[in-house]
């Protein structure tokens, strides 16, 4: 009788079996790491803007917001927002649209209060008032 060397079907499978579980929970994980990072990201520019902010006061003695007028909101869904911020607070360069955190932002609130709002695409909703305290506002961060 011959004696075979190698693997049965059986252990094959086995392994492919494992190997995909593996694989599945790295994904996972990898993607829960990507998304904290990102909205660590958005944070941080957030706290970056909350800086600017604090200059714009000392030196117009007000708050700069997204639009002309006292609001209670704003629209982050787009990039028009995080433009104008960059243009009116960072001199035009590009703080929030170079940034990888996949975020747009705008200023909401009054000459003497503001909140900064940072949202993306999957609905994930950060807001940052003036006592600089973050607030996901919903369950998709």
């Amino acid at each position: 009788m011959t004696r075979s060397s190698g693997f049965t079907l059986i252990e094959l499978l086995v392994v492919v079996a494992i190997i995909g579980i593996l694989s599945a929970i790295g994904t996972l994980t990898y993607s829960g790491y990507v998304k904290a990072a990102k909205r660590s990201s958005a944070e941080n520019i957030m706290q970056q803007v909350s800086l600017a902010q604090t200059e714009e006061y000392s030196l117009t003695g007000e708050y700069w917001r997204s639009g002309a007028q006292d609001t209670t909101t704003c629209s982050a869904n787009d990039k028009d927002a995080s433009i104008a911020l960059e243009a009116a607070l960072f001199s035009g360069k590009e703080v929030i649209t170079k940034s990888d955190s996949g975020f747009n932002m705008c200023i909401f609130g009054s000459a003497s209060d503001y909140t900064i709002k940072a949202e993306n695409a999957d609905g994930c909703v950060l807001q940052l008032p003036r006592n600089g305290i973050v607030d996901a506002g919903n369950d998709k961060c």
